[in-house]
């Protein structure tokens, strides 16, 4: 990352504007430590309880997410992160046996009122998966998808448009513009995931959720997306899980450690990694378990 580029995050960083707010109460458990909250929040979730039937996967978790911040949640494997993620656009609505309790709002309206329509929640709200999975169309079809189903493009040129942009935001029009009638899934994994970007962004969502998005991709083609998440948190609000330590320190404004399906800490990315708060993080961070 360069110098200016290094500057230009922090400084965005800093927009965030954590309140001074130092810890958290949650009743059951420990506080959750650092600068839970912000003062211009995108997301705001409070008291968020998570079951799958009986077994409750996230405890009281409240956190803000700012506008144009990029927060990073870390934490071993089955602390919860991935099922907290999931729930900020309702993907969880798709498991039978799962029910979330508590306030999860975007902008102030709450995104579990009865009436609010699921579909356009998730275009609002972007998912991109651990795994790409770009549908068995043509890279065209793919990211048109959306604008045709949501009705965002009234002629052909207006789809077109909207393609090339998403693509180019994608930072992949350069390498597929001469085969867009090609399939979808015959481009390399790394295209693969940069393409599925560029579907997640082509109906303008506001907030764009990850689930290690490069969990399955080599070195290179992990750091293209590092370079685009970069870019994209200029326009997005941007969460994502990731297992890789580095990973969030490259990537993110803010880090979220989770434990058990406990919210344990959030503070920014910098003071996470070298001064945290709680005993935990730290016992994480330095490989003492995980």
């Amino acid at each position: 990352m360069t110098q200016l580029a290094s500057a230009d995050k922090k400084k965005r960083a800093n927009t965030a504007k954590p309140t001074a707010m130092k810890s958290l109460e949650v009743e059951g458990h420990e506080a959750t430590v650092g600068k839970v909250f912000t003062d211009n929040p995108k997301m705001t979730m409070r008291n968020v309880n998570v079951y799958y039937d009986d077994k409750q996967a996230i405890h009281d978790v409240s956190i803000d997410i700012a506008k144009n911040e990029v927060i990073a949640m870390i934490g071993p494997s089955g602390c919860g992160k991935s099922t907290f993620l999931r729930s900020l656009n309702r993907m969880n609505d798709t498991v039978d046996i799962c029910r979330v309790e508590g306030d999860i709002l975007m902008d102030g309206e709450n995104l579990y009122a009865p009436k609010l329509d699921v579909v356009e929640l998730r275009a609002r709200v972007g998912m991109v998966f651990q795994k790409p999975n770009p549908f068995p169309k043509s890279i065209y079809e793919n990211v048109a998808y959306g604008p045709k189903i949501h009705g965002l493009a009234d002629t052909r040129v207006d789809l077109d448009e909207i393609v090339e942009n998403s693509l180019r935001k994608a930072s992949l029009w350069e390498e597929v513009k001469e085969r867009l009638h090609q399939g979808g899934t015959g481009l390399s994994g790394g295209q693969q995931q940069r393409l599925c970007i560029a579907r997640a962004i082509a109906v303008s969502p506001e907030v764009i959720l990850m689930d290690e998005p490069c969990s399955a991709l080599d070195p290179i083609a992990t750091a293209k997306i590092e370079e685009l998440i970069e870019e994209l948190s200029e326009n997005f609000t941007i969460a994502i899980v990731t297992h890789s330590m580095q990973q969030a320190a490259r990537v993110s404004h803010r880090t979220a450690y989770f434990h058990l399906g406990k919210l344990i800490e959030v503070n920014p990315t910098e003071q996470v990694f070298t001064m945290p708060e709680h005993p935990l993080t730290e016992a994480y961070i330095t490989g003492r378990f995980g």
